[in-house]
């Protein structure tokens, strides 16, 4: 028999963590883990797009899958039985190749870049800043709960992946980069 979608138990604002207990959906865990979904979502659509190379959406669906880990993680109570793995360093090193790799076909950067240009790069500074939020999420969470730093060591990277990515994308596309005046 197929379980329906919904079981009206959350109904009341309230929602179970892995190990079985009930938290306020606005709770700093909930936060940091949504906000987490949300910057899934994103790469989601990112990885949609045709200005996706195919082996910039294989780097997104892993980086989706370990976004996945993180959220399952955050999810998670400490004593709980089940715990997640958590992307390790080796996850972080593959970031920084791509970043690496990326930024080796960009023109130096000697001003800053406003988001914009091709609708791909414009979401992928959407993505960036949500990754940035789900670090502040992860920050305030972590002041009263135990936080593996792996996990904001991701999302930093994560962050700067998702630049170097928005800018490639312009490139790519060959629009030009909006580059910030500060006499405007």
């Amino acid at each position: 028999m197929k379980s329906k979608l919904y079981t009206r138990r959350g109904d009341d604002g309230t929602t179970s963590l892995v190990g079985g207990t009930r938290v306020m959906k606005d709770s700093p865990r909930l936060q940091a883990y949504g906000t987490i979904d949300e910057l899934n979502s994103w790469l989601g659509l990112l990885a949609a797009s045709d200005a996706i190379t195919t082996d910039t959406r294989a780097t997104l669906r892993s980086i989706q899958h370990r976004l996945f880990d993180i959220g399952a993680a955050l999810a998670t109570e400490p004593d709980s039985a089940w715990q997640p793995q958590l992307p390790g360093q080796r996850a972080i090193e593959h970031l920084e190749q791509a970043i690496d790799q990326i930024d080796a076909s960009l023109p130096p950067l000697r001003q800053f870049v406003l988001p914009g240009g091709h609708p791909d790069a414009a979401r992928a500074n959407v993505a960036r800043t949500v990754a940035r939020r789900a670090e502040r999420a992860i920050i305030t969470l972590s002041q009263t709960t135990a936080v593996d730093p792996v996990v904001l060591q991701y999302i930093n990277r994560l962050s700067d992946f998702l630049f170097a990515l928005s800018r490639q994308i312009n490139i790519n596309a060959n629009i030009d980069e909006i580059f910030w005046q500060k006499d405007c």
